[in-house]
């Protein structure tokens, strides 16, 4: 994953006006913390944030009056209606300083006919050099037969990433496609 290069303006002043009144100027307010410093206030531009944040665990280097960081996005508040980010919390890293994230599964391919496939967890966590956090665990599932099912322990992990997930967590279920004659009888039930 490439770092994204965002200019910030240093925050003095704190609480609900002051941010709101941020966010209506355009910015909004972050943090970058880690390394055992103090936290540092900042202001982010709005739009080239937003554009940065679409990625989970995007790498940002934040330029702060000249001086410049390499942070990590570790949280996002949002809006609960209108999903605009309110606030973010960046971690300072360093290259080739190991991190814990959550990654996605993205799953592909198609199961054997009379199965259908289930995905029982959406993320696992892994343990991955700052400067390349991967975007997503790929999982195939092509021809695969009800019963089988895919584990933590049975994903390709990108290169140089470990597991931290516990190995025998359901990842994805392949269980026996239901007849027509079970969904009828299951509906008539229900009725």
């Amino acid at each position: 994953m490439s770092e994204q290069k965002l200019t910030a303006e240093l925050r003095t002043e704190f609480g609900k006006g002051f941010a709101r009144r941020a966010r209506m100027a355009g910015q909004i307010p972050a943090v970058i913390y880690g390394h055992g410093a103090e936290p540092i206030h900042i202001n982010l531009p709005g739009k080239a944030t937003t554009l940065a944040v679409r990625v989970s665990n995007a790498l940002l280097a934040i330029d702060v009056d000249g001086e410049q960081h390499l942070t990590l996005v570790k949280d996002i508040q949002r809006d609960p209606v209108k999903q605009i980010i309110e606030h973010v919390d960046l971690q300072t890293v360093k290259a080739g300083e190991k991190v814990t994230v959550d990654i996605a599964i993205h799953v592909s391919g198609e199961v054997a006919p009379g199965a259908v496939a289930s995905l029982e967890a959406t993320t696992v966590s892994l343990e991955a050099e700052a400067t390349h956090v991967p975007t997503a665990v790929e999982v195939t599932i092509e021809g695969l037969k009800a019963g089988e099912n895919i584990h933590a322990s049975d994903l390709v992990l990108p290169k140089g990433s470990t597991l931290l997930t516990e190995g025998d967590t359901l990842v994805v279920r392949i269980a026996e496609a239901a007849s027509s004659e079970e969904e009828e009888t299951t509906e008539d039930a229900a009725e």
